[in-house]
């Protein structure tokens, strides 16, 4: 081998080398962003479980009140059949008493602001509940896709160093905004696009 040869070979090295320290430093870049994704993947994925079953047992909550509800408004529909057939006055306001006592009680299943917790108001809080857990899934799913993308990045800028193709690297640049403007649109915009 010549010196000159040997020059450019030593030159050739060089640019090489050159530029595979940018390759590995957007790959760095690329698992910084996907680290990043993942973890609000996974912190959406959680809020939106618990936002599931949250509501699930909101909307249990609602339907048991619901029926000692009309439990409650049947006694007192029952109880005024009942004051139609007596005749004794005593009697008459026992039964009075207790079809006002079933009825406050029926109003009080109805809504319960006090406590939050009549059917109106659980009504209310469930669908509050199953926002938020749209809201999380939305995110979540944002999430996903930015990291595939990152992850599908990662790939080719490594198979640019095996491979010397300098496309593969562009390619994974090109994923890497995808994956930022997925992950971007997961943090502050999640239903711009609907994806499931």
């Amino acid at each position: 081998m010549s010196a000159h040869e040997s020059m450019e070979h030593a030159e050739h090295a060089e640019h090489a080398s050159g530029e595979n320290r940018k390759i590995a430093l957007l790959i760095a870049v690329l698992a910084l962003f996907l680290a990043i994704s993942e973890t609000l993947g996974k912190g959406a994925q959680t809020e939106a479980i618990s936002k599931n079953v949250e509501s699930a047992n909101l909307w249990a909550f609602f339907q048991a009140k619901s029926i000692r509800r009309t439990v409650v408004q049947t006694a007192a529909e029952q109880g005024k059949l009942t004051l139609g057939s007596t005749t004794d006055d005593a009697t008459k306001a026992a039964v009075q008493k207790q079809i006002d006592e079933w009825q406050k009680t029926a109003a009080r299943y109805r809504s319960e602001p006090e406590t939050g917790e009549g059917t109106e108001q659980l009504a209310e809080k469930a669908k509050h509940a199953e926002h938020e857990r749209d809201e999380a899934t939305a995110k979540y799913h944002h999430f996903e896709l930015g990291s595939a993308a990152f992850q599908i990045g990662i790939v080719l800028a490594s198979a640019t160093i095996i491979t010397g193709m300098i496309a593969l690297a562009y390619v994974s640049g090109i994923l890497t905004l995808a994956g930022l403007v997925m992950t971007g649109l997961g943090l502050w915009w999640p239903h711009l696009l609907h994806l499931h």
